[in-house]
């Protein structure tokens, strides 16, 4: 019995997405090369202050309840992840850099190659940042732009551009921790954003320009793609708890009311709610609500959210670079009219991003919230095939130098 439990082990791909309202684990398996679902465990979270860790023990107890649910249907020992890092203290820089490779052209090495990225990647950065990922947008060579692997091509000067996004590295120790006192070790860390882009763009999105917005509870994680390269990553301090909370000091209610009540009955557009429309809410005195007036709340802060979504693009150069619009994923993704409002906003078409289903996937994951878990396991699965694929040929060595340098 250990043993067949072991060998299922080997092919077994876990993430852990810590969020400010749930706590997931989600759990694959290769199968014939293909990811397969095997089992998730979901609990809501604890300790958690604006999307940071603030308490080591309640949060490490759900990550722990959250494995648990998710090795009883798995039926497998976890004992290792993939962790996702996102929230407020994201930062992604565009930078380049370069060398000089002697006077006479030459074939450009491997080693060439390193040695550009070491020089853009060299910039300052305060001590406590951590480097999540380097994503090489482009190469240059000679002057020609455009190159994406340029190993074995001929030149005098080699440049790189980079986005690297970094993280605060005491809110990652901070995950790292949780999840090792809930008895896993981690083995990678993903940037949230990058990974829901993975369970929801298409490769034509990411070539013509597209921006993922994933609205969690506490904040918005966005990335941008361009000709195929992440071109911008931010986050915007605006989530799906700031709605819930705005109608519950609006209508004077509790959180747990407002919270049903925006699943229930929200809209972000006030004049997609017939004018007419009323319920009866139960609270001392069975008042009646007009609809409207739940929309009349929640569309201030979805146009909120949209103006600094769209403050980030600009203030990043890419307000003008998205030729497939926005997809907007994440729980909050799910509140009607919100794509109304970022067409209005950003001037460009928008769909909700709902993740691909893996084989034996339940139904009821394929919703933007699991966008980032699915995301996730997609992403370590492309990463482990590439390092695979790594120790059989020496060409594929350049991805090893933009794998996340965790």
């Amino acid at each position: 019995e250990s043993e067949t439990m072991s060998q299922k082990q080997d092919n077994l791909i876990v993430v852990l997405d810590i969020g400010s309202a749930w706590t997931r684990v989600l759990a694959a398996d290769l199968n014939e090369g293909a990811l397969r679902y095997r089992g998730h465990g979901m609990v809501e979270s604890a300790g958690m202050r604006k999307g940071l860790i603030a308490a080591l023990g309640p949060a490490f107890k759900a990550v722990k309840a959250a494995n648990e649910e998710a090795e009883r249907v798995a039926r497998a020992n976890i004992d290792e992840c993939v962790v996702g890092v996102g929230g407020p203290h994201i930062r992604g820089v565009n930078t380049n850099g370069g060398i000089l490779l002697g006077n006479r052209m030459r074939e450009i090495a491997k080693e060439d190659v390193k040695y550009a990225v070491d020089r853009a990647r060299a910039i300052e950065r305060p001590p406590d940042r951590e480097i999540l990922h380097l994503l090489p947008r482009q190469f240059v060579l000679d002057d020609q732009p455009g190159i994406f692997d340029p190993i074995g091509m001929v030149g005098a000067r080699l440049e790189v551009d980079l986005h690297i996004a970094t993280c605060s590295g005491s809110a990652l120790q901070s995950t790292v921790t949780c999840a090792n006192r809930a008895g896993l070790a981690v083995t990678e860390a993903v940037l949230e954003s990058i990974a829901a882009a993975e369970s929801t763009l298409s490769a034509d999105e990411r070539e013509l320009g597209v921006c993922l917005v994933n609205i969690g509870a506490h904040s918005s994680d966005l990335v941008v793609f361009f000709e195929g390269a992440v071109a911008h990553t931010a986050c915007v301090p605006i989530g799906g708890a700031h709605f819930t909370n705005d109608l519950a000091v609006g209508l004077q209610m509790p959180v747990a009311e407002a919270e049903q009540l925006k699943r229930q009955f929200g809209n972000a557009v006030v004049t997609a709610v017939p004018q007419d429309a009323e319920i009866e809410i139960a609270n001392p005195d069975r008042q009646i609500l007009r609809l409207r007036t739940i929309a009349e709340i929640l569309e201030p802060r979805a146009r909120e959210l949209l103006y600094y979504v769209k403050e980030s693009l600009r203030q990043g150069g890419v307000v003008d670079a998205l030729g497939a619009g926005c997809v907007l994923t994440g729980g909050g993704a799910n509140l009607p009219g919100m794509l109304d409002v970022t067409e209005s906003q950003l001037r460009v078409p928008a769909r909700t991003g709902v993740p691909v289903r893996l084989s034996n996937m339940p139904v009821e994951l394929v919703s933007p919230s699991f966008s980032t878990a699915i995301g996730m396991l997609l992403y370590a699965h492309r990463t482990r095939v590439t390092r695979a694929a790594e120790s059989h040929s020496l060409r594929a060595k350049l991805r090893a130098i933009f794998a996340a340098s965790f």
